[in-house]
């Protein structure tokens, strides 16, 4: 009985032992050495000083969702990161059931045009199985390819998107749609795009210094 109390325990803490490691674990430097964050309203106050202090050179901020939603805080991270010294990014997160025009007018609304902006990212998360009226695949291909010439047309800079599992494996639009891809899995290199990636959301729930709450940790190519 002690004998498996003892390895009991062991289990517990190794157990305990592995999760603070993923969630304080950020890829090697030596291999990755352009890093940084991906923030939203939902992280709360962020100190991006901390950030760059930890590693991170740039930061994507979510910044619109559909034809009406913004996140509140898009523009006291964007100056708050800036201040930092960090590159910035905006998000925006494509709804299938809404029109382009809509949802391209709400970006630019919410997004400042300049030349020290990185290439504006499209967040596909959503499928169109909730939307209120039937929108076929072919539709929701054919609004993504007007909101990304839409975004592009204001960004001047192609666009990168932002593909998770579920919409991949719903849609398959990554073998169709020539941009650079920013994959999510923790840890683990993301290969369910079929071909490679640019940018990595390395760890989904980092704890650090930086924030009261975790934060998506994104690493690029090298």
């Amino acid at each position: 009985m002690r004998i498996l109390a003892l390895l009991l325990l062991a289990v517990v803490c190794a157990g305990g032992w592995y999760w603070w490691q993923l969630q304080h674990w950020s890829p090697d430097e030596a291999v990755y050495p352009d890093q940084g964050v991906e923030v939203a309203a939902r992280d709360g106050r962020v100190n991006f000083r901390t950030v760059r202090a930890l590693g991170g050179r740039f930061a994507y901020l979510d910044a619109s969702y559909g034809a009406k939603g913004s996140d509140a805080a898009f523009s006291r991270n964007l100056t708050a990161a800036r201040e930092a010294g960090l590159q910035v990014g905006a998000v925006h997160r494509f709804d299938p059931c809404v029109m382009a025009d809509g949802q391209s007018a709400n970006f630019v609304t919410v997004v400042p045009r300049g030349a020290d902006m990185l290439p504006p990212a499209i967040e596909l998360a959503a499928t169109a199985d909730d939307c209120a009226e039937r929108v076929t695949e072919a539709a929701v291909e054919s609004e993504l390819m007007t909101l990304i010439n839409q975004i592009e047309g204001h960004a001047g800079k192609p666009v990168i998107l932002k593909i998770m599992p579920g919409f991949e494996t719903r849609y398959g639009l990554s073998a169709r749609i020539e941009r650079n891809l920013w994959l999510s899995r923790t840890r683990l290199l993301p290969d369910y795009a079929g071909r490679p990636w640019l940018l990595w959301t390395a760890n989904e729930a980092l704890r650090s210094e930086a924030a009261e709450q975790p934060l998506r940790w994104v690493v690029v190519q090298p």
